[in-house]
């Protein structure tokens, strides 16, 4: 019975060869042998069938030796092994590439009329939402998932949306948070002028500066009046997050409360909560005095590094716009005040010593200690030194590069969802651009690389696109916050299919086709 089997399993192998033979193609049960059946029976793959359709890296033969030399040494993983030579994802990515596209129908949200016993403020074009709980759209999410529409060829929906934010600006001064009534009382980072630049670009179109030349003039206004601009010393004014409440946020009322019964101060640390939901950064240790509790947050006295080179390039958005517009007093006004905050931005954040930018608190007139990853805008704008860049870089190489992507900061006791082991879309995005800008190309596409890896391995464990995700312990979801962990997620798609673009040197637009 045994030599007949043999005969059998003979047989097979010796169709193998032949069919090999007749049609070029390699049979991988025949071809990679004992390595086939080693993979198959340690189910490497929950499919069977997965392995058979990868595609090799490099020459099977290379393989199969590199196998027969690797495999008896100590530590020696099968499953890393294969990860190594195979394409194990290449298939399936594409499928999922087209579920991240299909997702922008279900984040649509079209336009409606004001519904009076609603909270929600109706907008005149449809929009994308995040997903998950974030049933609104929300400011600074936008461009980042503007950057997923435009590979998606979605350029309809990017006009659409940068026209709700002319609208929110031209109705209420500013661009909320999100369009709800509660949050009215404070914006989100100032990505407006890169969703202008963005458009522009897209549709090859000077014109685009000055359709919206009054809505940025507008913006600009909306932060360069009242709190939440600040003198630093005589000469020096720079900007900070200040929201213009003092009172628990609704949306987070009864955790506000417990702040504040924890914090043992006066109720002024409404407003610093209020103003860390400003930064989109809530909630992380930057804010905190201590680095470890919320009880201890200062957001207003702190002078955002982030925030002030997105105001740099609003200025120069609108000195594009006035040159575009033809008007050179103007132009030349907003290059002036672009320099100047560059230069400030290189007085007030950079530590020569540690060779970092850090936040600023204007009231003990100190740089705060906290490694954040705010410390990339200045590249990401290129206001930085080449000097600068080098030493920023081998910072971001050294403790901020994990498994995953890149980590938030590295506090980490807070505990907080912008914190440390957590990783976000948007600034996996401004620190690749980042270093491609001082063409640190190698470290800037293996950051981008480890985050689609995440991506992918986590939607292929969960069939979702999370909105943040544990970049140290992959195997972990990403925590902490005040709420469960959303999926969705706008600005994880958008992100995603950019760098994917990105790192494959091909656009994702005709990936349905």
């Amino acid at each position: 019975m045994i030599n007949k089997l043999k005969l059998r399993f003979t047989l097979a192998l010796l169709f193998g060869v032949l069919m090999i033979n007749s049609y070029g193609q390699i049979n991988p049960q025949v071809k990679y042998g004992l390595l086939f059946q080693e993979i198959q029976r340690n189910h490497i793959f929950n499919d069977q069938k997965r392995f058979l359709d990868c595609e090799p890296k490099n020459n099977p033969d290379s393989i199969i030796h590199a196998y027969n030399s690797q495999k008896t040494v100590a530590n020696f993983k099968l499953k890393d092994f294969i990860a190594q030579h195979f394409d194990t994802l290449q298939n399936d990515t594409l499928s999922m590439l087209k579920h991240v596209d299909y997702l922008w129908l279900d984040l649509t949200r079209e336009k409606n009329k004001q519904n009076r016993n609603s909270s929600l403020i109706a907008l005149p074009n449809s929009y994308i939402v995040p997903g998950g709980r974030f049933k609104e759209i929300y400011y600074w999410d936008s461009y980042f998932t503007m950057l997923g529409l435009c590979e998606s060829a979605k350029v309809a929906m990017i006009e659409n949306m940068v026209d709700n934010f002319a609208f929110l600006i031209k109705t209420y001064g500013h661009i909320p948070n999100g369009n709800r009534t509660y949050y009215l009382s404070r914006s989100q980072p100032p990505f407006f002028s890169l969703m202008v630049n963005l458009l522009a670009e897209i549709k090859n179109d000077s014109t685009i500066y000055t359709k919206y030349l009054s809505s940025l003039e507008q913006e600009y206004k909306y932060w360069m009046t009242g709190d939440k601009l600040v003198q630093i010393d005589k000469n020096d004014k720079l900007n900070r997050y200040c929201d213009d409440l003092n009172t628990p946020r609704p949306e987070s009322f009864g955790q506000d409360e417990n702040v504040f019964a924890q914090a043992k101060r006066d109720s002024s640390i409404f407003k610093d909560i209020r103003s860390a939901a400003e930064s989109g950064w809530d909630f992380s240790s930057r804010w905190f005095n201590d680095e470890l509790s919320i009880s201890t947050i200062n957001t207003t006295q702190i002078i955002p590094v982030d925030l002030n080179c997105l105001l740099v390039n609003l200025e120069l958005t609108l000195a594009k716009g006035y040159e575009v517009n033809k008007n050179e007093k103007k132009c030349v006004f907003y290059r002036v005040q672009a320099q100047t905050r560059e230069k400030l931005i290189c007085k007030y954040f950079w530590d020569e010593e540690k060779g970092f930018f850090f936040d600023y608190n204007f009231k003990t007139k100190k740089r705060n200690k906290q490694y954040t990853l705010a410390a990339l805008f200045p590249m990401f704008f290129n206001i930085a030194t080449e000097h600068q860049a080098e030493k920023v870089k081998f910072v971001i190489e050294k403790d901020f590069l994990k498994n995953g992507g890149l980590v938030t900061t590295l506090a980490s006791g807070s505990l907080q969802q912008w914190d440390y082991p957590n990783g976000w879309a948007p600034l996996q995005w401004i620190g690749y651009k980042a270093l491609k800008n001082y063409n640190y190309t190698t470290l800037a596409n293996e950051t981008a690389k480890r985050w689609i890896d995440l991506n992918i391995k986590v939607y292929f464990a969960t069939g979702k696109m999370m909105e943040k995700y544990n970049v140290v312990d992959t195997n972990k979801p990403g925590g902490g916050g005040e709420y469960d962990a959303q999926d969705g997620f706008g600005w994880t798609n958008g992100v995603f299919l950019k760098l994917w673009s990105e790192l494959n040197q091909k656009p994702t637009k005709n990936i349905n086709e």
